[in-house]
């Protein structure tokens, strides 16, 4: 077990600073690394898939905490736009974690590359959507937030990579939509942290200390360091190149997702 914890706090040192550095959802890191890890500890294939999202959502729960309160300080969360979503991300993401459970780990796996592979493109690129009109109404956020809820329950996210880019399409400031989806994030992980542990009892191949699909060392982990080196990732995020940076980070995404294509197919 103490290996197994020291595995797991190095997946959260890594996944913090990297967070931290290039402001991304800490489900795209933690996600293929524990796949590593659980692969390596003979886990299940029928169940690793869930167990990764599963648990990456979970982390999501404590992390983004600290996330809002930092935006909040700055004035930089809209809640009128997070009460307006919130509810289509609610739903969408608990129904997401129904489909994740019930869909094939392959299936599960070729969906994460291709989102990796997306979210690759975007940061290669450094482009987001021009803004053209106005937030929706009550009916246009549900649908968004649905749909947002969705994606991020079936990649284990926090929603950022969609939530972002909506509202800067919508004519909401860059670091204003920055700030907001960090408090779309909360919800969107307790949702879909309730739907996974909701959908994995019962599982026969899940390992021990498991509640659901949650798997409790790689979360004790992930929590304890990734707190701590997110700050380390933003100091560094000050004084390093990042827009070189992203785009050396967007090719590693590519390898990560073609290997995984790779492995799975």
């Amino acid at each position: 077990m103490f290996e197994l914890i020291v595995m797991y706090v190095m997946v959260g040192a890594l996944a913090g600073l990297l967070a931290g550095l290039f402001g991304i959802g800490g489900g795209l890191v933690i996600v293929p690394m524990l796949l590593f890890c659980f692969t390596k500890q003979g886990i299940s294939n029928d169940i690793m898939m869930q167990l990764a999202l599963a648990t990456s959502m979970a982390s999501i729960c404590f992390t983004s905490v600290s996330s809002v309160r930092a935006h909040n300080q700055r004035g930089a969360v809209d809640w009128s736009i997070v009460k307006g979503i919130a509810g289509g991300v609610l739903l969408g993401t608990f129904g997401g974690s129904f489909i994740a459970s019930a869909l094939p780990t392959t299936a599960l796996k070729i969906f994460f590359v291709i989102f990796l592979y997306y979210v690759a493109t975007q940061m290669l690129l450094g482009k987001q959507p021009k803004a053209s009109r106005e937030l929706p109404g009550m009916g246009g956020m549900l649908g968004a937030g649905g749909v947002i809820g969705v994606v991020s329950a079936l990649v284990g996210i926090g929603g950022g990579t969609l939530s972002v880019p909506f509202m800067v399409w919508h004519n909401v400031p860059l670091h204003r939509a920055i700030g907001t989806s960090a408090g779309i994030g909360f919800p969107i992980a307790v949702a879909g942290t309730l739907g996974y542990i909701f959908n994995g009892f019962g599982v026969a191949e899940r390992p021990g200390y498991s509640l659901g699909f949650v798997y409790l060392p790689a979360l004790l982990g992930i929590v304890l360091v990734s707190v701590l080196t997110a700050p380390w990732g933003v100091k560094l995020a000050h004084s390093l190149p990042v827009p070189k940076l992203k785009k050396a980070f967007a090719i590693l995404l590519y390898v990560v997702g073609t290997r995984m294509l790779i492995n799975t197919l």
